[in-house]
């Protein structure tokens, strides 16, 4: 099953790639690697998810924040790709949480875009990863997430 279908059986689609919202670009390839850039928890050019998990937000919306921000990442990858069977292996995920003070909930709030990648890629989504609380984040997004990939040539 192609990781789209993976995803439509999850209920889910990709939506359209991002667009950055400063000097940077959404992607980058070096070699057998793609780099996306980070994702925050926009849907359809909105921030859905805004605030500090632990005051305004549970760590279960930062957990459905993490999983949009994923479904963004792989957004931008199909863009750089054409397709997600491109992908070989998720390398690194690092997630950053708009946490609130004394919040140490990190690592269960990025779990929501790892546990996605492993639904969608199985053993080839399991990665190494970084999850990080922040003081403040882009757009007061309570999340953004960041991935790399090794991809077939």
């Amino acid at each position: 099953m192609t990781a789209e279908a993976k995803l439509a059986a999850l209920g889910l689609s990709l939506p359209e790639a991002p667009r950055p919202v400063a000097a940077y670009v959404p992607w980058v390839q070096s070699g057998n690697l793609l780099f996306t850039s980070g994702q925050i928890a926009l849907k359809e050019g909105q921030v859905v998810y805004r605030g500090k998990v632990g005051v305004a937000l549970t760590p279960e919306e930062g957990y459905a924040a993490a999983r949009l921000c994923a479904l963004n990442c792989l957004a931008v990858a199909k863009a750089a790709l054409g397709s997600l069977d491109r992908i070989r292996r998720v390398v690194k995920v690092t997630g950053f949480v708009n946490s609130a003070p004394g919040f140490t909930g990190q690592p269960a709030v990025v779990n929501g875009a790892s546990e996605l990648l492993v639904e969608v890629f199985g053993e080839a989504g399991r990665h190494a990863r970084a999850a990080v609380g922040a003081a403040e984040l882009p757009l007061d997004s309570a999340v953004e997430v960041e991935m790399v990939f090794e991809v077939e040539a």
